[in-house]
């Protein structure tokens, strides 16, 4: 999956693979990969003017979650 960066005060980038996975980098470094998620809801999160805040409403607790990468640095 390729990561596109996205502007946001969290989120640093986000991939999708087309069917189902959905990767997030954090600006602090931690990746997550999220499960079962449709590619409509990717797209609504990268049309959305606060990525951050939809990721957090619309994502974050909705779907199961993995860490593939811990955060390598203190976020601010």
């Amino acid at each position: 999956m390729k990561h596109v960066a996205v502007e946001s005060s969290n989120l640093a980038s986000v991939a999708h693979d087309g069917d189902a996975l959905l990767e997030v980098k954090f600006k602090n470094g931690a990746v997550y990969r999220y499960e079962d998620v449709p590619t409509h809801v990717h797209e609504a999160l990268m049309a959305a003017d606060s990525k951050g805040a939809h990721f957090h409403k619309h994502i974050r607790s909705r779907f199961k979650s993995t860490m593939v990468s811990p955060a390598t640095k203190a976020s601010s």
